[in-house]
């Protein structure tokens, strides 16, 4: 699914509301919600901060998947092209930071770094 595609279906989503998409305020403050719980699940996860005992196991891919829900809202409102503006972001990172990192020589495999 391309980005667009997934502003289509989000869009298909909210558009059968009176509600509509919220304001863009309301739409950060969830997405730094959602970020928080993304962030709980890491910490459970990877981090040092086990979870109580009882606590429902969490699903981390669906959390991120959360975020997505709402950029696609956020982009869709504001009239945002996800798509372009990923292709911007990444010609931003090739001019800026093509020699910031050492590069993986091609006979190289991740495993023997």
């Amino acid at each position: 699914m391309s980005l667009k595609d997934m502003q289509r279906e989000v869009d298909g989503w909210i558009s059968q509301f009176e509600e509509g998409y919220w304001h863009p305020l309301a739409m950060l403050a969830r997405l730094t919600e959602e970020v928080g719980e993304v962030a709980r699940e890491v910490n459970h996860l990877y981090g040092q901060k086990p979870k109580k005992e009882g606590e429902a196991e969490g699903n981390l891919a669906l959390e991120l998947a959360d975020i997505l829900f709402i950029i696609g809202c956020f982009a869709n409102s504001l009239n945002i092209d996800l798509d372009q503006a990923f292709s911007d972001m990444m010609e931003k990172y090739r001019q800026r930071d093509s020699n910031r990192w050492t590069r993986i020589k091609p006979e190289q495999t991740r495993e023997e770094i």
